[in-house]
């Protein structure tokens, strides 16, 4: 069983029990954190695509330690100018080990952002109503002077 996975912002084939190193990762060494961005899973021949990612999968891992990578120079030159630059480069990383692929049954991070969406559907409405359904609305609510009111105006009054 493997899956395709986003983590940091790179995809990577992995595998129960692999080390992957990855880009900096802000948990601390030895915490658990889950990776719901899965592309793909492959599990005995069945294959699921996400589109783009999986909903309910998962893929746990635990973070074995923070590193640097191998130091890159890069060199920059133009003949017969004088023309010399030698810089260098080492890249933050993360160790982490793959515990468990879960298809289904990791809650999302969507969920939670849900009661903030139906906290604002209601002016969000508003806003998306023309100005004459707005002065409509507000008719039937028993508004007065909504007659001279702006667009603004009219959906402050309706939102009380």
């Amino acid at each position: 069983m493997y899956a395709i996975v986003e983590i940091a912002g790179q995809q990577f084939k992995v595998a129960k029990d692999q080390k992957v190193y990855v880009h900096r990762l802000q948990e601390a060494e030895g915490s658990k954190v889950t990776f719901d961005k899965v592309m793909l899973v492959e599990d005995n021949g069945n294959v699921t695509i996400g589109a783009p990612a999986i909903e309910g999968a998962g893929v746990t891992a635990k973070i074995l330690g923070h590193l640097k990578g191998d130091k890159v120079i890069v060199f920059k030159k133009k003949r017969r100018k004088g023309y010399k630059k030698k810089n260098g480069h080492r890249q933050y990383l993360t160790e982490i080990q793959i515990e468990g692929i879960a298809t289904s049954g990791v809650k999302a991070a969507a969920k939670k952002e849900a009661p903030k969406a139906e906290a604002k559907t209601e002016s969000n409405d508003l806003s998306s109503m023309t100005v004459a359904e707005l002065k409509a609305l507000a008719k039937e609510q028993g508004i007065s002077g909504y007659t001279s009111l702006k667009k603004a105006e009219l959906i402050e009054a309706l939102s009380k």
